[in-house]
């Protein structure tokens, strides 16, 4: 049969010799047109590629390599091995021919008679592709004359850069790029002498044995008059052949978590490449700062971190770095961008920003951090400032900067967690799915998972004085229209503290990493037992969040959003800011004015302060009894609570206390029925629900709200408890 073969091989090409009909086939600008790499390439926004993602599971194929860009090494291996004639021949090699039937017909080992335009046309043509039993007798004529034509359209040059770039090596890697990325780590180019004899070795026993592999790989050197270390040579093979890098090594690998999530939103083609919003030189300077500082922290149980860079105006992501990477984090592959977090006091600004455009609180009214227990339905909440101490009557503005926690829980107790919890979801965070009464007062203190791509574009929004707009992520997005989602002149306001670097300094001191040389705003935030740190700010063009901690939600050791999250955002606002315009502080928006101000009994120091129109005052006096001057209304019940009576506590003992705030002489009225006066009134509740006003001296309406008091029986047998306060639920 051997022989038969033989003779049926050499017949096959004469007759195509004798007699070639014009097959023709695809030219070679045809071919490198249509190459399409089985990766998705991400450009940034000067083109330049930053990441490679596979899309096409069919095979593994990396961009075209021109034959310049491939190592002489490996273009000599190949002609050796596969084709020794290839610049003399036509397109089929007669003595190599001659030489396979003579070696059939003896049975001898002899070199193959397809030359490397004969093995290209199979690889153009899926009729001339090898089978199981191998190529046909007409497969073969096609070759010859496919080859042929190949001889006479294409230059030699074209016909091997072609080839290499076509050929199957070993698995699913298709192509020189594919093969040496994946197996050697490294480009074409770099490929040496037994690394490309290696690879062509692989070409005629692609899923062979590593042994056997690396004998042809041995005689292949041997016929380039080398004297190879045979048995090195075998360990250097089973090496690269063990290697199994399910992505290439040397592929742009600047923003995986960016890239994963906008072909997410944006699926794509095999081959395509897109230009996103991202600045590579950002990306990496912000990838690198943040590497170096959480190994810094490596000792106090920190692992992970996250940040992202918006463009102010635009929406643009600059800057996208989901991870600290291998090596520092056993979650690499977790997206802390769009990762729920606890919020800490990262959501202070908007609430401040709400009791402000509601009126209830100026900048310079007066809060009372002094110990507060308040009833909820899971028992007594008694928030604590970080400091664990009390600073007593502080303004608005010195709350926020310095980030006091009980001034920030009565501020909630004005506007309501309801109102607070709208607020959010509208500005974007859109994790807040349960209404304000399950998250509570805590909401004031960030008692809420979010994430951190939705947190920067609200801040973005303050910054831009209320006006809101989706991010933005690709170059062919449309720049979206603002929508304005906040007052400008609260935001403004609320800006303006947080760029207040005098009235932090109760808690971060005069100089700290929230300190920049050009006009910022920011605000840290620390969640329970510290297993989240935040620093998020702006200057007057980028916004600029962080978040470090541990993916898995292990407590740091003693890591504060001061020395976990705030140098890398101080570092990388500053790098963000390179080439932009000067940060000045903002023009203030109509609607604002502003004044000198001073507090009776130097409670804080004069100064000049920023006032909503209508609001502004000269001197601001403490209410009697250190209570904080603060909008008229009603402090507790708060609106919506729903109240039960405890059966084991008699009737006559269980009193809800009404209480008023900057009223003077308050009336109480109970479902347009005048209860009672005084700043405090104890009412028996009965059960039912009500609307209580709380009405000024003149019979004027301060506020209204409406409540619930639920019913309870008597359990028989059991003997009354002592007196307490009704529970909330």
């Amino acid at each position: 049969m051997a022989n038969r073969a033989g003779w049926k091989w050499l017949a096959a090409l004469a007759f195509c010799g004798a007699a070639a009909p014009a097959l023709a086939q695809p030219s070679f600008q045809q071919v490198k047109a249509e190459w399409r790499p089985s990766d998705v390439v991400v450009l940034d926004r000067n083109g330049q590629p930053m990441q490679r993602l596979r899309v096409d599971k069919q095979g593994r194929r990396l961009d075209w390599v021109s034959l310049a860009d491939t190592s002489p090494a490996f273009r000599h291996a190949l002609v050796v091995s596969e084709d020794r004639r290839f610049y003399q021949h036509s397109g089929v090699d007669w003595s190599g021919v001659a030489a396979a039937a003579w070696g059939n017909l003896w049975n001898t080992r002899t070199r193959g008679a397809s030359t490397l335009t004969m093995q290209l046309a199979g690889l153009l043509d899926n009729d001339l592709k090898i089978g199981r039993n191998g190529r046909s007798l007409w497969q073969k004529m096609g070759q010859g004359w496919s080859a042929a034509w190949l001889e006479t359209h294409w230059s030699k040059a074209q016909i091997l850069e072609a080839y290499l770039n076509l050929v199957g090596f070993r698995g699913e890697l298709v192509g020189l790029s594919a093969l040496s990325a994946t197996l050697f780590g490294k480009l074409p180019a770099g490929l040496n002498l037994e690394e490309s004899a290696i690879a062509v070795a692989l070409i005629r026993a692609p899923n062979a044995a590593p042994d056997k592999v690396a004998a042809r790989a041995c005689r292949i050197l041997q016929d380039m008059r080398r004297q190879p270390n045979c048995a090195a040579l075998a360990v250097r093979t089973r090496q690269a052949l063990a290697q199994s890098r399910a992505a290439n090594p040397l592929a742009e690998q600047d923003a995986p978590h960016f890239a994963q999530k906008l072909l997410q939103r944006q699926p794509l083609a095999a081959g395509s490449r897109i230009g996103s919003t991202l600045d590579l030189g950002l990306q990496r300077y912000a990838a690198s700062v943040l590497r170096r500082h959480l190994a810094a922290l490596a000792q106090r149980n920190v692992q992970d971190g996250a940040l992202v860079v918006l463009d102010n105006a635009s929406g643009d992501i600059l800057a996208w770095v989901g991870s600290s990477g291998r090596g520092l984090s056993n979650a690499a592959e977790v997206d802390g961008v769009t990762s729920l977090r606890q919020a800490g006091s990262t959501l202070k600004p908007f609430l401040y920003q709400l009791a402000l455009e509601r009126r209830y609180l100026s900048a310079a009214s007066l809060l009372n951090d002094s110990p507060l227990d308040l009833q909820t339905g899971s028992g007594l909440y008694a928030p604590q400032n970080y400091a664990k101490d009390f600073k007593g009557l502080v303004s608005a503005r010195t709350a926020l900067a310095s980030s006091l926690n009980v001034p920030a829980v009565r501020a909630i107790e004005m506007v309501g967690p309801n109102a607070l919890r709208d607020r959010l979801y509208r500005l974007g965070l859109s994790s807040l799915q349960q209404d304000g009464d399950y998250y509570g007062y805590s909401l004031a203190l960030g008692a809420a998972d979010i994430r951190l791509l939705e947190l920067a574009n609200a801040y973005r929004t303050l910054a831009n004085q209320g006006l809101a707009s989706p991010t933005r992520w690709t170059l062919a997005d449309p720049k979206p229209k603002p929508q304005r989602l906040l007052n400008a002149a609260s935001s403004f306001i609320i800006a303006d503290i947080l760029s207040d670097r005098t009235a932090r300094a109760r808690t971060f001191g005069l100089e700290s990493a929230l300190s920049t040389r050009y006009w910022s705003a920011v605000k840290t935030g620390t969640s329970k037992d510290m297993r989240d740190n935040w620093a998020v700010g702006f200057s007057r063009q980028r916004t600029v969040a962080v978040w470090v901690g541990n993916a898995a939600g292990e407590p740091m050791w003693d890591v504060s959003g001061m020395h976990g999250a705030a140098p890398v955002w101080q570092a990388v606002l500053d790098r963000a800011q390179q080439g932009a315009p000067a940060s000045l502080p903002p023009t203030p928006p109509p609607g604002v004015v502003r004044q000198n101000v001073r507090y009776e009994g130097d409670v804080e120091a004069s100064r000049r302060e920023w006032f909503l129109a209508g609001t502004e005052r000269a001197l601001i006096v403490p209410e009697r009894g250190g209570a904080a001057s603060q909008t008229p209304g009603i402090a507790a019940p708060v609106d919506g609570s729903v109240y039960a009576l405890d059966p084991d506590i008699p009737p006559a003992n269980q009193r809800l206390l009404l209480r008023a705030r900057g009223v003077a002489r308050p009336q109480w009225w109970l479902n347009g029925k005048r209860l009672g006066a005084g700043a405090s009134l104890p009412w028996f509740p009965w059960p039912g629900r009500h609307a209580l006003e709380l009405r000024d001296a003149k019979g004027l309406v301060v506020e209204k709200i409406r409540f619930e008091v639920r019913g309870a029986a008597a359990i028989p047998g059991r003997k009354a408890g002592k007196v307490s306060s009704p529970a909330k639920k």
